[in-house]
């Protein structure tokens, strides 16, 4: 498919071929869902944690003598039924990562990209790069294109566009090796430029 290639001055620049086997798939929304899912355990940090017997500081000896004194035997003052004692079953640090195929991860990425462009959505700029690192200039070109709430992917950042894009509200921008299907699917723009788009496409052709 043909797509138009357009400036950060909303100008025509030409025309570019899109392939349909990563821009064109048939989109399956529980694909998209079980990526996002995926994604999202991956970033989750398991760093929640409750002391155990054995990590409260306290005596080892038991409370009172086991027999004699009419009460429930007990064998310490850290256990759960004492106040400060332990917490039973609590949680651990651990991982929350899940697996997910190969396949179906880059399916799913091929599926965002058909989801952008099949609603509109995808647009493909020329190049992402600005004279000098100022933000008010930018943001004022993002407006007028419309781009309130946009993912631009670039092959190489310019390091000009990136300061000036850092501190616009729903902007982000990526080099085309970090581009994934959570930050595509939670903009409503995904914005590639021509080389971000060739390198996407040898990647999931």
């Amino acid at each position: 498919m043909k797509v138009k290639v357009i400036s950060l001055d909303n100008k025509a620049s030409g025309e570019m071929e899109l392939d349909d086997s990563v821009f064109g798939v048939e989109v399956k929304g529980d694909v998209l869902a079980r990526m996002v899912n995926y994604q999202r355990a991956k970033r989750q940090r398991g760093t929640h944690k409750t002391k155990g017997i054995s990590e409260i500081a306290g005596s080892t000896k038991k409370p009172f003598r086991q027999k004699g004194t009419g009460r429930a035997r007990q064998g310490s003052t850290r256990s759960a039924q004492f106040r400060g004692g332990q917490t039973t079953f609590g949680p651990v640090v651990r991982s929350h990562a899940t697996d997910l195929p190969k396949k179906v991860r880059r399916l799913a990425m091929r599926a965002a990209l058909s989801v952008k462009q099949r609603d509109g959505n995808l647009i493909v700029l020329e190049e992402a790069k600005v004279g000098e690192p100022k933000t008010k200039a930018l943001a004022g070109k993002l407006a007028k294109l419309g781009w309130e709430s946009a993912l631009i992917v670039d092959s190489e950042l310019d390091n000009n566009f990136r300061l000036a894009a850092r501190n616009i509200p729903h902007v982000d921008v990526l080099p085309s090796s970090g581009a994934n299907v959570l930050d595509i699917m939670r903009r409503d723009k995904l914005v590639l430029t021509k080389h971000a788009a060739e390198q996407l496409q040898e990647r999931l052709r």
